[in-house]
Parts: C-alpha cells; structure tokens; sequence
C-alpha cells in the first residue's frame, strides 16, 4: 500500500507531465538497497479445516501488513484477517490485535448475527483509536515508546466503562493529555473471513482481497475499494472531497479503510458517508463440496498475479507440497521484483485456508450461488460499480 506525502502530490501537481513516481520513493527511502525476503510463517489445522500463512516485508523500507488467525474464535467459528497499513504500521497491527475481538464481543454476534457484527466491529476500530486511550495503543504498537514507558503510564486517570455501538463496552478509555486525539491521520485496509460450519462470511474496506477457489475456478468474494468506482467516487464528493490523480484528496489510493481519520470529520455526516468509510462490504457464501480453498491477502500479491493465476498457482503446487505456508512463501518468491521499484516491491501478506472434506451432513453438495466480483486484471471493464454478479450453477469465466 503506497500513501502519498505532502511533497509527492505538490510534486506531481507541478510537473504532472514528468512526475517519476518510482524515481522519488527511492530517494525519499521508500525501498531498501536490497529487499528483506526472510519470511514469518505458520501452519495449523482442525478437523474441519487448516491453514498456512506467510508474510515478508520484501523491499519496502519497513513492514506495515498485519495478520490474524483464530481457529478457534469460538467452539464453532474460525476468523483470519489481513490487514495492510499505510503511513505506518500501527494501524494494521491495531486491527490484528482488537478487530476480531470486537467482532466476538458485539450482541449482533451472540444473536448469531455475523455479519452485523463484522460491520460493528470495522466501524468500532474507530472509535477505539480515538482519545487517549487510543493515542497510547497506537504509540506502543507503532513502536514509539516502550510498553513499560513511565511517561505513558503515568498520564493515564479515571478509566471508564460504558456501551458504544451495541458492544457490552470494556474499552476504557483514559483521561490524559490526548484525551482530545480524533485518531490517526494514516490507517490500514482490512479484509476477513469469518468460517462457521458450511457459512463463509468475507468482510472488506479497501484494496486487500478475499478470493475461493471453486472446482479450480476463482471467484472475488471482494471489491478492490478504488477512486473510480462510481459510487465510492460519489460518496467522496458529497462528503465534500475530491479525487486528483486517481486518489482521495490527492493522496490515498483506495476508498475505504481504517483510520486516516482527517478523511472523517465531517460531523453531519454518520460514519459510513465520510469521504474515506471504514465500513465494509459483507459477502456471504454457502459452502459446497465443490469449494476447495480461500486466499486472503494484500494488494502486494494482487498487483503481481491475478485472482485465477494464484488458485492455479495453489492447485499446481499442492499435488506436491502439503506444508501450506510454503505454498504462500513460494508465492512471495515469485511475485518479489528483481529490482526495487514498480510491482513486486510492497510488502506481502497471504492466508491460504484449505477446507477438510467432507463438510458435513449439513453441507450441500450443489453450488450455492453467491455474489462475486471480476478481477481487475482481466476485465478491461472493472471500473463500473455494478461489476458484480452471481456465480453461475456452472462457473464460467466472465468475458
């Protein structure tokens, strides 16, 4: 994910004619001289599924993905999650620590209400963030003090409880001198997927993409959040913004994400109508026999290899390689550019989960139909905003 500075834009505001885009993120020290390929990988299963996941921060200067998952989020219910910053670390890593934890705490999902209760917990990120509270979390987590800091602690008085948002509120906040912090001016997108039985819930604000691989066939479970789609470029011009450059005030590339609170202060407005929302789309799928494997991961595999050329990537390599993590890994290996600049160059992200078969006596062995998005990188035509359709009793390759 690649936010914009102040001096890039006037830069390319300037001289939009000779603006080199991959010329001033090195000389800014966006890319290291040589790219960190040590990766961090896991690998855990039950009997209902497993998974193997990977992340490497590759030739960016620092890493700002973040991940989550959780088998067991309740007795029934795994969740994984993919969350990749922008401006900072501290965000991602905000939302890998709390956002499935909010999910799991709201009374919409103890009602059985998953996907309200993803929704709630998106938005809720938040107002977490706020207050000082929420300027102290973020500063332990983007690694500005220590977590034993005295100069932290020691501003911190009369915690307090309540509701918010239809959680049962144990978020205290905290008196201090950022009481006042409207949250952070960077932030992070956030896509994840909820596994309960046959049901597969993917929840999404931003470029990072939820896709299933259905008898080899890939299907977007997620819209990549971008400037020009018509609605969310309608969104941002009644909130009272722009896009300049094909990005949200001339800085952002993507329309939804988590935190980058200066996009958020238009007080007449609730929370899902602000130039930049951190409320996601929900997609819902029944799961069939037919369903082999989900990849959730950031736009740094994405802008490397289409949704179908990952599946088949997947499929290719597990006919001799069990371990998954490896199969993300060998992801990694070949999506990282030989040299920094361009594509290939962002940090990476990916959560491969395959599902055990069979699912279960409650578990249709016809395909369900779900909604599903083209991929952008083979659909010429993709900018419409009603690029979605149903998938197919027989899954054809969209045109």
């Amino acid at each position: 994910m690649v936010q914009a500075s102040n001096i890039e834009v006037q830069i390319c505001i300037d001289n939009p004619n000779s603006f080199d885009w991959t010329k001033c993120q090195l000389q800014m020290g966006v890319y290291l001289s040589t790219p960190k390929t040590e990766k961090v990988s896991e690998d855990c299963e039950t009997d209902r599924l497993r998974y193997g996941l990977s992340s490497m921060q590759g030739w960016r200067s620092s890493m700002e993905d973040a991940h989550a998952a959780h088998l067991d989020l309740d007795t029934s219910t795994s969740f994984f999650g993919v969350y990749d910053g922008h401006g900072g670390k501290a965000v991602a890593k905000f939302c890998a620590k709390y956002l499935h934890q909010q999910v799991l705490k709201h009374e919409a999902y103890l009602a059985g209400d998953l996907g309200t209760s993803l929704q709630k917990a998106f938005l809720r990120m938040d107002e977490m963030m706020c207050g000082q509270r929420g300027w102290r979390e973020l500063t332990i987590l983007g690694d500005k003090i220590e977590q034993t800091s005295d100069m932290v602690e020691g501003l911190i008085e009369s915690p307090k409880s309540g509701e918010a948002n239809g959680h049962v509120d144990d978020w205290l906040s905290e008196e201090g001198p950022h009481s006042d912090f409207h949250g952070p001016h960077y932030g992070s997108t956030a896509c994840v997927a909820i596994i309960r039985n046959n049901q597969l819930l993917v929840a999404n604000a931003g470029d990072s993409r939820c896709v299933i691989s259905r008898k080899g066939q890939a299907y977007n479970l997620t819209r990549d959040h971008k400037p020009n789609l018509e609605a969310e470029n309608e969104r941002i011009l009644k909130a009272g913004g722009s896009v300049r450059f094909g990005r949200v005030n001339g800085n952002l590339n993507l329309t939804r994400a988590i935190g980058d609170m200066e996009l958020k202060q238009n007080k007449s407005l609730p929370a899902e109508n602000q130039i930049l929302t951190a409320n996601p789309d929900v997609n819902t799928v029944e799961l069939c026999d037919d369903d082999e494997f989900i990849v959730l991961a950031c736009d740094g595999i994405w802008d490397c290899m289409s949704s179908q050329e990952v599946v088949d990537f997947v499929r290719e390599q597990l006919k001799t390689e069990t371990k998954l993590s490896v199969l993300c890994e060998r992801v990694f290996d070949r999506c990282i550019a030989p040299l920094a600049g361009g594509k290939g160059c962002d940090n990476m992200t990916m959560i491969l989960v395959q599902f055990k078969k069979p699912f279960g006596d409650s578990v249709s062995t016809k395909e369900q139909p779900f909604l599903w998005y083209p991929d952008p990188h083979s659909d010429p035509d993709s900018d419409s905003d009603s690029d979605t359709d149903e998938i197919p009793t027989e899954p054809e390759v969209k045109e």
